[in-house]
Parts: structure tokens; C-alpha cells; sequence
């Protein structure tokens, strides 16, 4: 059995998602989800008190941070030689989401063995389930790996063929609020199963900085609002502060849950953005409702 520790949130999910859980000896400040990894010791954690800042001392800060070369993360080297981990989940898709530069590497170089290290970097709903079939071939459950991504397709092409004859939505999807960004890499694919169309996202790229002009040019009938790394509270606050557009309706997400991780609950998010955009034509199949609308 494998000892691994998990700097990434997504590639806990994962893990748990498809059996190997009780593999995890480390995880990050982030790694929340399912509940029972948050009895795991914590390997990393931010170098900013993102806790007590809003959205746009939250930019400032990571910009400045980023700009004279200092890490956003702490690696707890001593810990992490103690679990001797050996398999290494993290990414180098995002400088902000998980510890992916100098930190990390350093610490790697100097533990006593060298670990595997899986670097997930996915832009597509694709590329994560090849982060997924990555995560099974690991820790020996390709079969688990190959019945999850299945699943979640199966629950997408439900979405599609529920919404085949649907009229498309016009949608503004915002990955943040102050400074505003558009939603980049798997997000807007998201986004047109679900029967929605944002003209500002970025397909597999980057989310870019966007105005509130070019958002209401593209007369938006839904909002999402859903800053990464936010839960549905933080994402309600931010919500109830933007302009309103006339005629959009407006909803705050838990955008940690089902957006900004490439995990498995991807098809989950789908579900969610299709009631939103046609809720008389897509019911909500779950049990919990992790969104808000904004009056």
C-alpha cells in the first residue's frame, strides 16, 4: 500500500473518490473534502492570511507576493520527511491553487527517498480524467479510476441529451469579483453542457481579467458567482455586492465544491449549472443546495 501525501484537493478527492483514502498520511491546509481527510496532518499552508482579506487585498497580495519571487506556501520539510511519503500529488497549473515551485522542490529533493510525484495540471474535462486514470494507475486501481470517469460521463451525456433541444443561455460566469475574471480552463465546458454560453471564457486557457462593460455588452440572462476557492457563504457576500444587470439573475456557488477542482465531482457541477440555466427542464439531484440566488 502506498503512503501518499497530497498537496492538491482535487487529487484528495480523487483518491478518496476511487479507494486508495486510507493511502493518504499528508494532505494540505486545503484538502477539506470528504471530511475524514481533515484528521490527516497538515504538510502545507499559506504564507498570506487569506482568511482576514477580501478579494481585492487578496489580488494585491498575491501579485506582490508573485512579483518578488517569494512562495504563497510553507512547506512543513520536518513533517514531511516524518510521513516519508511515497507518491507526491501537487500541480503546476497555478501558482496560487497548491505549492508547485522552489518550496516544494526542495523539500522533495531532501527527503531520504525519492517519492513519485504526479504533477496534475488539467485545462479540459479530459485532461481531468487522465489526472484521474494517472491517480488510478498509481495507487493500483485503474479499474475504480476507469468506473468513476464513467460514471460522470454518463451523468453528463444525461445532461446533454435533457437539454438537446433547449435554447442556450446567456451566461456571465465569475471566477472572481474584484478585480472581475472570467472562467478559464475546464469551467466554460462546464458551462455549455449545462446549456449556457459565456462569451468572455477561455476553453482550456486562462481566466483573464475582464470589465463590468464586457460583461454587460454579452446581456447576460444568468450570473454565477463563484470565486475560486470560495464555499457558497464567501461566494453569497460577493455576489450581493456586484452590479446588477437588468433582466440577469443572479446566484452565488459553492465554487470550492464543484469549480475550481478538477475532481470528481466535475459532472456534479455540471448538474448544478443546468438547473440553474433551465430549472424547469433539469431537476437538482441531490440532497444539498449549494447555491443562493441574489435579489
Amino acid at each position: 500500500m502506498s503512503r501518499i501525501v497530497s498537496f492538491l484537493p482535487a487529487a484528495t478527492e480523487i483518491a478518496y473518490a476511487i479507494g486508495a483514502g486510507d493511502e493518504i498520511v499528508g494532505r494540505s491546509h486545503e484538502c477539506d473534502y470528504p471530511a475524514e481527510v481533515l484528521k490527516l496532518p497538515v504538510v502545507s499552508k499559506p504564507t498570506l492570511p487569506i482568511g482576514e482579506m477580501n478579494q481585492s487585498e487578496i489580488d494585491a497580495a498575491v501579485a506582490s507576493q508573485l512579483a518578488s519571487g517569494e512562495s504563497l506556501y510553507q512547506v512543513d520539510e520536518k513533517l514531511l520527511a516524518e510521513l516519508s511519503p511515497d507518491v507526491v500529488f501537487t500541480q503546476d497549473l497555478c501558482q496560487v491553487c497548491a505549492p508547485s515551485g522552489t518550496e516544494l522542490s526542495r523539500a522533495l529533493r531532501d527527503l531520504p527517498s525519492r517519492p513519485e510525484v504526479l504533477w496534475l495540471t488539467p485545462r479540459t474535462i479530459e485532461e481531468i480524467d487522465q489526472n484521474i486514470l494517472e491517480i488510478g494507475r498509481a495507487t493500483g486501481r485503474v479499474l475504480e479510476a476507469e468506473s468513476l470517469i464513467a460514471d460522470n460521463h454518463e451523468r453528463m451525456e444525461k445532461v446533454r441529451s435533457t437539454l438537446a433541444s433547449a435554447r442556450t443561455r446567456r451566461v456571465a460566469f465569475l471566477e472572481w469579483t474584484d478585480p472581475l475574471f472570467c472562467p478559464g480552463h475546464w469551467v466554460p465546458e462546464m458551462i455549455s453542457i449545462a446549456g449556457g454560453a459565456d462569451p468572455l471564457g477561455q476553453p482550456g486557457g486562462d481566466s483573464k481579467r475582464i470589465t463590468w462593460d464586457s460583461v454587460a455588452t454579452g446581456s447576460p440572462e444568468t450570473i454565477i458567482v463563484a470565486p475560486c476557492g470560495y464555499g457558497l457563504a464567501q461566494a453569497s457576500e460577493a455576489a450581493s455586492a456586484i452590479p446588477r444587470i437588468p433582466n440577469a439573475r443572479i446566484f452565488a456557488v459553492d465554487a470550492n465544491a464543484y469549480f475550481a477542482r478538477p475532481g470528481p465531482r466535475v459532472a456534479e457541477g455540471i448538474e448544478l449549472l443546468a438547473h440553474l440555466f433551465h430549472p424547469d427542464l433539469f431537476d437538482w439531484p441531490h440532497a444539498t443546495r449549494p447555491w443562493t440566488e441574489i435579489s
